[in-house]
Formats: C-alpha cells, structure tokens, sequence
C-alpha cells in the first residue's frame, strides 16, 4: 500500500485530504502536530511521501521538513500552506520540501501533485546505466547517489531528477520549461520559479562558490547550463 502522512492540525482540512488521497488509493498516516508527525515517521519508515501544514501548534511545518530532511533524503515532501506571500514558498522548498501546495486546493490538484512526488520516490525505476562520470562529479544512477570529488552529497529525489537530466545533457542550455515538464511532469500544476528555487538549493550542496556557480550556469531569461 502507498503511504502517505499528513500533517494538519485543522481536523476538517486534514478529513478532507485524507477522504481524496484514499479514493486515489493512498494509504494515509494522519497527525495533527509536528511532534505527533515525526513520531509516525518513526513507526512508518516506509512513508514514501508527507504533506506538512506549515502553520501548526508547537514546532511548525518548516521546522517538521528540516528535522525529516537532516535523516531521509529520499522521502518527498509537500507543504500545505494558506499563506500566498512568495517568501513562504521559498522558505519551504529551500528547508527541504519538494513542493507546495496552496490552501484552498482542489483534490485534483492534490493527488496530481502526490501522484507525481510518488512516482520519483516509491516508483523509481532501476536504470540500465549505471554511472555517468563528469569530472568531479560521479553519479550513480543504479544507487540514484552523488558524489563529488569522492565525497557523497546527499540529494532529494528531485535534485537528483534534476542533476541527472543536466548530466545527460552537458552544455546544452535547458529552459526552465524543460526542466519542469522533465522533472515534475507535464501535468504539474504549479509555477516556473520551483525550478529558479531547487537550483538554489542545489548550488549551495554542489558548487564551490554558490554565488558564482561553476558547474550549473544561468542562461539569462532561459535557463541554466550544466558546465561540469
């Protein structure tokens, strides 16, 4: 069975994500705080994805993210959150989370969003290949791991979506288009700056200087390049 938690301290809201994810065929882990929440993660370690509120009694949802993502770099992650303000986006991709979801949503839109994250983190399949080498960067894509120079660098399962697809295509510029539909599907829902926001993230685990990127390069109202 596919499980999902959810983590939503409105008991209505969490009924209703529970209803739909169920019709989808989830299997859901409920919590109604962020210390219930980590504490099902414990018991449930084959939680393949988490949909964390962010405004929560005790530690909040950004808080929940950063403690899940200093153990489990694979699990994927959604935040569910009634704020619109940018800043609160940026913040909950760049403490960990893979996406988000803004409250009111439709079950559309939801289970969308799930299905795609439990594709690239329950679904995976093993490919043929098993290492792409660019110097000094080695990515094993049996094992779905990352090293540079030796040293592994631990990445979510959309960063190693995205590092991958920049491997199989050194020097060619990719729109942020091309990253979206690649990485997160063509039927996602949301918007181009999740990509501007992951490649953040991800210079700060891969470059040298994440200020002045060497390896992922911007192509100036493009895209980005991989430069390895």
């Amino acid at each position: 069975m596919k499980k999902v938690l959810v983590l939503e301290d409105e008991s209505n809201i969490r009924s209703f994500v529970v209803i739909n994810l169920k019709r989808a065929g989830y299997e859901t882990i409920e919590a109604g705080t962020g210390e219930e929440a980590l504490e099902q993660l414990k018991h449930n370690p084959d939680i393949k994805v988490a949909l964390l509120d962010i405004m929560l009694p005790g530690i909040d949802g950004f808080e929940v993210c950063r403690r899940i993502r200093a153990s489990n770099s694979q699990i994927g992650i959604i935040m569910l959150t009634a704020r619109t303000q940018e800043m609160d986006k940026v913040t909950g991709l760049m403490t960990g989370a893979d996406d988000y979801v803004t409250k009111p949503f439709s079950p559309a839109e939801l289970t969308a969003r799930v299905d795609a994250l439990y594709r690239r983190t329950g679904g995976a399949v093993v490919e043929n290949a098993d290492e792409i080498h660019q110097p000094p960067f080695l990515l094993n894509t049996r094992n779905r791991t990352l090293e540079k120079n030796g040293q592994r660098i631990k990445l979510t399962q959309v960063e190693y979506a995205i590092i991958k697809l920049f491997m199989d295509n050194p020097g060619k510029a990719l729109s942020r288009e091309d990253i979206l539909d690649t990485v997160w599907g063509r039927d996602y829902f949301g918007e181009l700056k999740i990509v501007d926001v992951n490649i953040r993230r991800l210079r700060i685990k891969i470059e040298d200087d994440p200020t002045n990127p060497t390896y992922i390069n911007t192509v100036w109202g493009y895209g980005y390049k991989w430069g390895a």
